[in-house]
This record gives C-alpha cells, structure tokens and sequence, in this order.
C-alpha cells in the first residue's frame, strides 16, 4: 500500500476527531444555569396573560409591572418535575420577599396547575396562563422553571435559569432582589 494513501486516509479521522472534542468542551464548559439573557436592563416584554380558569387571581400583563415595587416572575408548569421541588421554596421566598410574585403558566392544563398549587401552595399574586408559550419566548425561556427579578422601573434586573435552591436564594434572588429595590443606584 502506498504511504502517502496511509496518511489522506488519517485526514477525515483526524478532523472527526478534533470536531469531537470541540462539541465536548462546548458541553461541559461553564454552568448551564449562567447563560445570559440578553433582556437584562430592558422593560418587559409586551404581554398580556389571562388568568387559570378557576384559580381565584387575576392574569399577568406588561401594565403590572414598573409600579415602583419590585416583582419576582417564576416561569412554571405543573408537569414539570423541578417545579414540583422548588414551588416550597417560593412560598418560603415569598414570605420573606416582601414583594409581590406574579407566575407565568407554562403550557398547561388550568385543572392540573390549580392541583398543583392547592397541594404545594400558592406564593403568588398574579398567574398569567402561558398557552402558547408565546409569552415564554418574549420572555427569553430557555426551559421552566425560571425565575426573574423586575425592578420597579419595568425592568428585568435577573434572571435565574432553573429550579431554584436556598443557595441560589441567599447568594442570587435576594441580593438582586435588593438592588431592583433601588434601580437608580445600579
């Protein structure tokens, strides 16, 4: 066999290779949960969401936010696992807030969303039902749970990509929940 038909037949090996180890490094560089959003520092999205049927609280539009208090939004759904384990937590984070928390309901059915929240509790003051997703992706969602901190100017001052933990509370939500209160500081 000709040697130099040895080494072109390494060629095509050689790049798989390499491209291999470019779409592993693309993989495991970094956390996930820090990807930027691109809405940080601008108004919400133009929105409006009707209510759950049923669920005794009215939906969630762009009109309810920049009141000059600021306002968590968690992006949830029932059928969500990670949103079964964090919803708690809101509750928890809620109490200690002391702002309001609006819920944006990710494709769900308005029977499964209102078991849901009568089993695991109901943090918020507002949920928008999200059947299209549409909102989600004015938004910027890359999946649920997410949830976001609005300043009282309308602006989106945090964005937190999945299900929340008392870390990402103590070292994330609270503190950028702090300067939202004070936007003109920032």
């Amino acid at each position: 066999m000709n040697p130099r038909f040895r080494w072109a037949a390494l060629i095509p090996v050689a790049i798989f290779l390499v491209l291999v180890g470019l779409f592993f490094a693309a993989i495991y560089r970094g956390d996930p949960s820090r990807v930027p959003s691109a809405l940080i520092g601008r108004y919400v999205p133009a929105f409006d969401l009707g209510p759950v049927e049923g669920l005794d609280l009215p939906g969630v539009a762009a009109a309810d936010f920049g009141k000059d208090v600021p306002v968590i939004v968690n992006v949830w759904a029932s059928w969500c696992v990670p949103c079964r384990d964090e919803m708690p937590l809101l509750v928890e984070l809620r109490r200690i807030a002391g702002v309001p928390m609006f819920g944006l309901n990710y494709k769900d059915d308005p029977a499964a969303a209102r078991r849901f929240l009568a089993e695991l509790g109901n943090p918020f003051d507002r949920v928008g039902r999200d059947d299209t997703g549409r909102a989600a992706i004015e938004w910027g969602v890359y999946g649920v749970p997410e949830t976001y901190i609005v300043d009282g100017n309308g602006r989106i001052a945090f964005k937190h990509i999945g299900p929340l933990t008392p870390e990402a509370v103590a070292d994330e939500i609270l503190p950028a929940l702090q300067a939202a209160r004070h936007p003109a500081e920032r």
